[in-house]
């Protein structure tokens, strides 16, 4: 879809053809969509189609007139389906400067771009390219925190229930959220050495006032991937810690099951001596049954004395 926006009285105007000083944004465009852009801009083809592939890294590129800077924003995954699937991911965002207009480029629909709207109509025009791209990669930031925050929310909730009972589905959860985490330390890595590349290329003609806006969007970046490796590495740990309860716990339950089998095995060893057909103690005694079963449970009964002795003494 392309959705094409021109400044007028002070704001932006959505509107359905192009004009100078307008934002082009274009996500999840059609091929007509695309010649339309190229004919009108005359950019490289591939300033266009790159940011499309999901698996483009950050990058700043230029060619002639036009510059091209990548980078990664988050995007909220459907969770209506399948409640246990990854929260949050990236998706590369490809944005192109021209002389007076500005293009965006992304495969799928993300609310970078609604939260940049939503406070961007009466501050910047287009036309002033550099500061209106900076500002939505400052939105970027912003929304990358929230994100993060409402994963820490998620994970104190999930860890709340593994104190309770650990939970195979609660632990599938807190590593979804873990890939997720993942997602945005790799992206925030390569959005920051992307944005510091741009701030010192030759081919950006920056004033003051736009490193100003680089630089806060940097340091939003910068502080979104220092929050995001934190929770990476304490989500990280506590997925280790109950994972190393969860193999106490079966230690635990193998150590009951060992002294049980031992319990049971001496009864089962004398009847089985008392099951020869050969002559035996007190086989001829009228109480031999009562004895035999006597000694079977003194023995059993002292063998569990000494597994509660060296239990207690931490031996066992």
């Amino acid at each position: 879809m392309m959705t094409i926006y021109r400044w007028e009285n002070g704001g932006l105007r959505e509107t359905s053809e192009f004009a100078p000083s307008c934002w082009i944004n274009l996500v999840e465009p059609s091929t007509t969509e695309l010649e339309a852009v190229l004919s009108y801009s005359g950019v490289p083809r591939d300033f266009l189609t790159d940011p499309l592939d999901a698996g483009e890294r950050p990058r700043f590129d230029w060619e002639d007139d036009s510059n091209l800077l990548i980078v990664h924003v988050p995007m909220q995954m459907p969770q209506e389906e399948d409640d246990d699937a990854v929260p949050y991911r990236t998706v590369p965002l490809g944005i192109i400067f021209l002389s007076q207009t500005v293009i965006t480029v992304c495969s799928a629909r993300t609310q970078v771009t609604t939260a940049f709207l939503d406070q961007i109509r009466r501050v910047c025009p287009p036309s002033d390219k550099y500061r209106f791209a900076f500002r939505l990669l400052w939105h970027a930031g912003v929304l990358f925190l929230r994100y993060i925050n409402d994963i820490h929310s998620r994970t104190t909730a999930l860890e709340d229930e593994l104190h309770k009972s650990i939970s195979n589905e609660v632990i599938l959860k807190l590593f979804q959220i873990e890939k997720t985490l993942v997602y945005f330390t790799t992206s925030l890595k390569a959005d920051t050495i992307a944005l510091a590349r741009a701030n010192t290329a030759r081919q950006l003609t920056l004033s003051e006032d736009d490193r100003d806006f680089l630089d806060d969007a940097l340091v939003e970046y910068q502080q979104a991937l220092e929050t995001a490796t934190i929770h990476a590495n304490i989500l990280n740990g506590t997925l280790d810690t109950f994972a190393s309860l969860i193999n106490n716990n079966l230690n635990n339950v193998m150590k009951y099951l060992t002294a049980a089998t031992i319990l049971l095995a001496v009864p089962t060893l004398i009847a089985s001596v008392y099951g020869m057909n050969i002559g035996l103690p007190f086989q001829g005694h009228q109480n031999a049954f009562a004895i035999v079963m006597g000694l079977s449970g003194f023995l059993a009964a002292a063998i569990g004395a000494l597994f509660i002795f060296l239990s207690r003494k931490r031996v066992f």
